[in-house]
């Protein structure tokens, strides 16, 4: 069996011993059914990951020795925040751990006029809470050991007000500028970060692009074809990843 990745959340440190939190010891040792022995890896997004030994194991409670530290960083030099319109039924999900997979370093779930996901008070924090889980288990998946952030959901106004010096870029089919004639000109070795914003289903509404403009969005066209919500952020950023980030 391959050595799984575990997130875990407590400071970690080398020959220390730590038992695992509910939900990933119980993965461990219910769905896994590991045993005393077997070998585990693990990470609590601060950076590098631990190689660990489980000493003990059960359906519930799985405790670890922490045996060596490898500062493996699995980080893009192309720091990218996505700002995604909220999108229906498991696209947003599916949005946010892709994106992580890609090397997104940030994500703020938006509400914009078109969204039709209408979320408030525990719902809210409760859909929060599971794009969170969502962001780590990208994570054990795919080798990176830094948490990505995904921010509480905000109005897109919000959102675009915020101060930024990062470059900004809003998709839109009649624009003339492409992401090879102009992130090079705007990206230096002091400014590698990214700013980009995904519409929800039905896009962003002509008031809504009239903003992005006012608070200094540089509109891309991506091609001749309208792609969906869940593909078009996810298209952009390896597009950015591969010109400039640390897609082969």
């Amino acid at each position: 069996m391959r050595n799984p990745r575990i997130y875990h959340s407590q400071p970690l440190a080398l020959n220390t011993e730590i038992s695992l939190e509910e939900e990933a010891a119980s993965h461990v040792g219910r769905v896994l059914r590991m045993c005393a022995g077997d070998q585990v890896q693990l990470f609590n997004g601060e950076g590098g990951q631990y190689q660990g030994t489980i000493t003990q194991a059960s359906k519930k409670n799985v405790t670890v020795n922490i045996t060596a530290f490898d500062p493996l960083c699995c980080e893009s030099p192309l720091k990218i925040h996505l700002g995604q319109g909220i999108s229906r039924g498991d696209k947003m999900e599916f949005t946010i751990q892709k994106a992580v997979e890609l090397g997104v370093s940030e994500i703020t779930p938006l509400f914009t006029e078109r969204c039709g996901v209408k979320l408030s008070g525990d719902r809210l924090n409760k859909k929060w809470q599971q794009w969170r889980k969502i962001v780590i288990s990208a994570c054990e998946q795919s080798g990176r050991n830094t948490l990505p952030i995904v921010n509480k959901p905000l109005a897109l106004h919000e959102w675009l007000q915020q101060s930024s010096d990062e470059l900004k870029i809003n998709l839109h089919p009649r624009a003339t500028a492409t992401i090879k004639t102009l992130v090079p000109a705007n990206l230096s070795p002091t400014n590698t970060g990214i700013r980009l914003i995904i519409g929800p289903e039905g896009g962003l509404s002509d008031a809504e692009i009239e903003q992005t403009v006012e608070q200094g969005f540089s509109e891309i066209a991506l091609g001749p074809r309208i792609l969906r919500t869940e593909t078009a952020g996810l298209t952009v950023i390896s597009a950015l990843q591969l010109q400039f980030g640390d897609l082969a």
